[in-house]
């Protein structure tokens, strides 16, 4: 399959892989990705928080900050904090969420297995298009989001699902992008469905989920 690549790349190689990604991409990230990267906005309109509420949100692979930003936007009382492992993308991302002043902190990091920092303290994660790009360690990514929520907390998701033309697949694998539906079964199983779309693009050349679940 056009994935197989990704699955003996270690976290050290992902992260550099994504570095020298980004290093080019994060130029031309904002002007060309609203052309295909949907949800992203129907996403944060689905999580069931209170916009009053002082939740404490994560977004692993926050890229430019344009989820940061709707985020502030719609929960003010919110502390976010956005990861990344491209210093590209986290510089961009601190100078668009700098007119939320401390409420919005970034930083150049990766979303690792393990790590004890946030546990049962998050109400909220999102993941934006990130996961789909993290291999073969994205279900390492959605245990560490489950043990960082706090009961009841919720994990927010849309990325990539598939796609039934074999030539997308390998152009988006080219792109280190994996499709092939593997998201939604565990994100099911490990969380409580209150969102799960799958959604057509481009009549219907590949598709895109969100989901949003409660732990």
């Amino acid at each position: 399959m056009a994935f197989e690549k990704f699955d003996s790349l270690s976290e050290e190689e992902q992260n550099s892989t994504m570095q020298r990604y980004y290093k080019l991409q994060s130029k031309i990230y904002d002007a060309t990705r609203w052309s295909f990267l949907f949800g992203r906005n129907q996403i944060i309109r689905e999580i069931p928080l209170d916009p009053a509420g002082k939740w404490n949100i994560l977004e692993v692979g926050c890229g430019t900050g344009y989820n940061l930003r709707n985020l502030a936007a719609r929960f003010p009382n919110a502390q976010l904090t956005g990861l990344d492992v491209s210093t590209d993308m986290v510089d961009l991302s601190i100078k668009n969420t700098r007119t939320f002043g401390e409420r919005v902190k970034v930083l150049a990091q990766p979303y690792m297995l393990g790590e004890t920092a946030w546990n049962e303290q998050l109400d909220l994660v999102l993941f934006s298009y990130s996961l789909t790009m993290i291999n073969p360690h994205w279900k390492d990514l959605i245990m560490q989001a489950k043990a960082d929520l706090k009961p009841g907390g919720y994990i927010a998701v849309t990325d990539f699902h598939d796609s039934r033309n074999l030539w997308f697949k390998k152009h988006m694998a080219n792109n280190h992008v994996r499709m092939d539906s593997h998201l939604t079964p565990l994100l099911s199983q490990e969380f409580t469905p209150v969102v799960n779309q799958v959604n057509s693009a481009y009549w219907g050349v590949w598709e895109y989920m969100l989901f949003v679940g409660k732990k």
